[in-house]
């Protein structure tokens, strides 16, 4: 099998999914730092920006340590090999966003909507086709919607321009034999490249990263030390060592992930990022991974529990851009609980 498999290109995301692991507060040096590490094992691209995306700056999703342009170009003065990527979420970003940040070098914009909105991204992939940018769409909780479905929101991605359309397990919800029906299905069906990104929320961020990879997805995201929202994303140092285990090869050196992900990575870590109850709970619940913390917090301050918040969440579906739910769910929660208890 190994021997049929084509090089995928290989996604860094540690500095833009790994801002929801910190609150979005890495210093710029702390970019800088991984981002060297990354370039010299010759990672692809290398994707920066706030957690939701290009001006994602706000009290819903909350706010970087310092401004995307300070972060993306010291990011660019130091590749010498990898691209630079930056994430638009359409209601958050913007055209002009999209603008700003190919003059701060970024050549790749992956634009992201829900898996039922593709219509959405239409005039920001034309708008960055037109700048010249390689343009990647993710459509978000992909394990909402039956597959059928979900090939005819990436077929409208590509009639728009898209050079990559992606299965984006946003949720960790994913189990292998739904991953495996996706990838080959856009495979089938699109004439672009399709790419893969997810969570380890079931703990199986590695293992369906590997199946995409078998079933012909040219580009896979992962993040050193699984950096990101929930449990983190599939962690990359971990799924090169499989790759190359299985004889396929990606170009990656795996020397340096290993010493960034233990040296420079982890110690940032404020919340271990692991497939723990909490995390465990949005893979089960199909809760979007970045609601994580934010539950949490609501958790503390409402005296609830945090899995039944996360539970309830996944009954009503919630997705990207809904982080004011959670403390209703909260509230209602701690008055239901008080009214048992009066």
């Amino acid at each position: 099998m190994s021997e049929t498999v084509t090089r995928p290109l290989i996604q860094d995301v540690t500095l833009r999914d790994g801002m929801h692991a910190i609150g979005h507060q890495y210093t710029v040096d702390d970019m800088v730092r991984i981002a060297t590490m990354l370039d010299r094992a010759r990672v692809d691209l290398i994707e920066v920006s706030h957690g939701d995306g290009l001006n994602g700056n706000s009290f819903n999703y909350g706010f970087s340590r310092h401004t995307e342009e300070e972060y993306i170009t010291s990011v660019a003065s130091v590749l010498t090999h990898a691209r630079l990527a930056a994430l638009l979420l359409p209601g958050i970003g913007t055209i002009e966003d999209i603008r700003r940040a190919k003059e701060w070098g970024v050549s790749t914009i992956r634009i992201a909507t829900h898996c039922t909105e593709a219509d959405i991204c239409r005039q920001h992939v034309e708008a960055a086709r037109n700048m010249g940018l390689d343009v990647a769409c993710f459509l978000m909780m992909a394990h909402q919607i039956p597959t059928r479905a979900l090939v005819d929101q990436a077929r409208k991605m590509e009639s728009y321009g898209a050079n990559c359309v992606y299965v984006t397990d946003s949720a960790g919800a994913l189990l292998m034999d739904e991953t495996r029906e996706r990838i080959v299905a856009f495979r089938d069906a699109l004439q672009c490249e399709v790419g893969f990104h997810n969570h380890n929320n079931l703990g199986l961020g590695v293992a369906n990263t590997v199946i995409a990879t078998q079933c012909g997805a040219n580009r896979i995201d992962a993040s050193l030390a699984g950096m990101g929202a929930g449990a983190g994303n599939c962690a990359l140092e971990v799924v090169i060592a499989v790759l190359h285990r299985m004889g396929i090869d990606t170009g990656v050196d795996l020397y340096p992930l290993l010493d960034c992900a233990d040296k420079i990575v982890r110690p940032l870590q404020q919340r271990p990022v692991m497939t723990d109850g909490n995390a465990l709970m949005l893979g089960y619940a199909g809760v979007y991974s970045s609601f994580l913390l934010h539950a949490e917090k609501a958790a503390r301050q409402f005296g609830v529990d945090a899995r039944d918040i996360l539970v309830r969440l996944g009954e009503r579906r919630m997705v990207g851009g809904q982080e004011d739910m959670i403390v209703d769910v909260a509230l209602e929660l701690a008055g239901a609980r008080n009214a048992e208890g009066a």
